[in-house]
C-alpha cells in the first residue's frame, strides 16, 4: 500500500514523521517546519486508515509493511508517536534509519491489568471540540481544528485489531539502530521497569516533564529540546 505523505523543506538531511492512532500526518504541523528549519527534507506519513491514505485490513504487521512500500529513501532521522513507534519498530529493521526516536509508543504498559477497549477509540470519533479541548488544556486552537479534521478522516476500524486485551505491546530486546525513547510524565504505556529494561538495552530513554502521551503538541518546546542530539 502506497501511504499519502506531506512533506516540508528541501534540505539535505531527510526526516520521516509517522503519527499515532486517530491522527494523521497533520499532527506534525509544527514538527515538520521545525525540522525543516535545521535542513531537512521532511516526509510525514497518513498510516492506513488515517487522513488520505487507503483503507484495508488493519494490524501492526501492516502498518510497518506500509511504511517500507512507500519509505524508499532511508532517513537521516525517523520519529514515530505511539502507534507510529510501534509501526516503526516493527519497520526499522527493513527502513534502516541513521536514528530513530519512538515517542510514547505502544511497546508495553505501566499497568498490566489495565486493558484495551477499542469500542472507547470509536467512541472518541465523535469528540466534540469543548471535550477536546477540556482534555488537552495545553493546545491552542490550531491543534483542536487539527484534532477534529483527523478524526473526521479516520477509520475507526483500525482500532478493531486492539479487541479486548491487555494493554501489551512489542517491547524491543534492543536497538536495530541508535535509538532515543521520549517519554510522557508519567507515561501509561510506558512504566519504570520498562523504562529501566530500555536503558539496559542501550536505548536512551528521556522523559519531558508535564507532557501528554501527545508530546509534540504538549509541550512543543519541551519535544523538541528532548530532541537534542538526535536531529
Amino acid at each position: 500500500m502506497q501511504l499519502n505523505t506531506r512533506t516540508w523543506g528541501s534540505g539535505d538531511k531527510s526526516a520521516v514523521l509517522v503519527h499515532g492512532i486517530m491522527s494523521d500526518s497533520r499532527t506534525w504541523r509544527r514538527v515538520g517546519p521545525a525540522l525543516a528549519e535545521r535542513g531537512y527534507r521532511v516526509v510525514a506519513v497518513d498510516l492506513r486508515g488515517h487522513g488520505a491514505s487507503p483503507r484495508g485490513e488493519y494490524s501492526p504487521a501492516l502498518f510497518a509493511r506500509d511504511l517500507v512500500d512507500t519509505l524508499t529513501e532511508r532517513a537521516d532521522v525517523a520519529i514515530g508517536h505511539s502507534l507510529g513507534g510501534l509501526a516503526l519498530s516493527l519497520a526499522v529493521d527493513r527502513l534502516r534509519p541513521c536514528r530513530a526516536v519512538y515517542c510514547d509508543p505502544v511497546w508495553a504498559t505501566s499497568a498490566p491489568d489495565r486493558r484495551v477497549n477499542a469500542a472507547a477509540f470509536v467512541e472518541g470519533k465523535h469528540a466534540t471540540r469543548e471535550h477536546i479541548a477540556r482534555l488537552n488544556p495545553s493546545w491552542d486552537e490550531a491543534d483542536i481544528d487539527v484534532e477534529l479534521a483527523t478524526l473526521a478522516d479516520w477509520d475507526p476500524d483500525t482500532s478493531h485489531f486492539l479487541g479486548d486485551r491487555p494493554l501489551l505491546g512489542f517491547l524491543p530486546a534492543h536497538p536495530v539502530v541508535p535509538s532515543l525513547v521520549q517519554l510522557a510524565d508519567p507515561s501509561f504505556l510506558i512504566g519504570p521497569e520498562d523504562a529501566a529494561h530500555l536503558r539496559k538495552s542501550h536505548f536512551e530513554v528521556r522523559t519531558v516533564p508535564g507532557a501528554g502521551h501527545t508530546i509534540h503538541r504538549d509541550d512543543f518546546d519541551g519535544f523538541m529540546k528532548s530532541l537534542e542530539g538526535w536531529i
